[in-house]
């Protein structure tokens, strides 16, 4: 399977710079995984599609200021570091730009607060940080950082709190789990009110997200791996719908990651926390989701891999090039996809 044949043409202006007024405002498109067909539709209307004794797996996760800014101690030269995973003790793997000026014992100043010296160098511009600071790392990085817009996003986020789920709970993602963007807490109320489970698991969304995929052959392609964390209540719950016939519905790609990833690991669900380094892609055989709720993902991304996983490839490129000729909006601030 080559990477090539999860491509499309999206033209530029229908990536979305901004996100809506309102979040629960976009249009869904909702996709049928059997047969293929076709709705268009508004996100609130993803209520009739949730029926009482399904649950909805949420995730929780809140992306930090990631983004910083800083100046080398020896030279003065601007480096712009990315912090993507904190592997305790105040060590950081990060992305850093220019990657090739940052050798091991370099130290990088982001003001009078904080600073970071490079301990361990990696591939594709990673790099691990030992953070110095005084007082509470995250209070320093609501002061000195920027949320972690993609690139393709160029217009500057007015509020930052765009960028975050309103159940984001657990710190710690360099990005936001973008499908959750789209829900207000006046919509979870009328799920819940409809008998409708709702849950949340944990992953800290890093580089095995959204790092591009860089080889010909898709599984060539290695997944970074990402903390994830499922409590007793929510395995015991999610263990109760599978067995009442009900419906598992996963919100992005992240939840979907980590219900399958302790599926696979259990043979159930079950209360536990770890790393995963999951990489769905075609020909890989859910155990755990049976409909999921989205965004529209970049071209040759695993994001679009996954989806394609679930609904087929054929339904997936059919999909997307419908929601081109309709003008959605695409990726993190864009529209929805329901695949039920």
């Amino acid at each position: 399977m080559k990477v090539e044949d999860f491509d499309f043409d999206l033209p530029k202006e229908l990536i979305a710079q901004t996100p809506l007024l309102k979040r629960d405002s976009s249009r869904l498109l909702v996709l049928d995984k059997k047969t293929g067909d076709i709705e268009h539709k508004y996100f609130t209307d993803i209520i009739d599609y949730l029926e009482a004794g399904d649950t909805l797996v949420l995730n929780d996760t809140k992306v930090i200021p990631a983004r910083l800014v800083g100046e080398k101690e020896d030279t003065g030269a601007v480096i712009e570091v990315l912090m993507l995973k904190d592997e305790e003790n105040d060590v950081w793997e990060c992305l850093c730009k220019p990657a090739k000026r940052v050798k091991e014992g370099t130290i990088i100043n982001f003001g009078d607060k904080l600073k970071a010296e490079c301990i361990y160098i990696g591939e594709e511009g990673i790099r691990k940080f030992k953070l110095i600071y005084e007082g509470i790392l995250y209070e320093i990085l609501d002061e000195l950082g920027e949320m972690p817009l993609p690139p393709y996003i160029h217009e500057k986020l007015e509020d930052k709190d765009r960028y975050q789920t309103v159940y984001a709970k657990n710190i710690g993602s360099a990005a936001a789990p973008t499908a959750g963007l789209h829900f207000t807490k006046e919509l979870l109320q009328k799920i819940e009110n409809k008998g409708v489970n709702i849950v949340y698991i944990t992953l800290h969304v890093g580089l095995g997200t959204f790092r591009p995929v860089s080889v010909e052959n898709v599984d060539e392609h290695k997944m970074h791996s990402e903390f994830y964390v499922m409590s007793d209540e929510v395995a015991n719950l999610l263990n109760e719908t599978k067995k009442g016939g009900h419906k598992i519905i996963s919100v992005g790609t992240t939840s979907t990651r980590t219900l399958e990833t302790v599926m696979n690991l259990y043979g159930e669900f079950k209360g536990c926390s770890g790393f995963t380094d999951i990489f769905i892609y075609p020909g890989y055989e859910f155990k755990a989701v049976d409909r999921l709720i989205t965004n529209f993902h970049l071209p040759k991304s695993t994001l679009v891999m996954l989806v394609s996983a679930l609904a087929g490839r054929e339904n997936i490129l059919n999909a997307y090039n419908e929601a081109i000729k309709e003008k959605y909006r695409f990726f993190s601030f864009g529209d929805a996809m329901f695949i039920k």
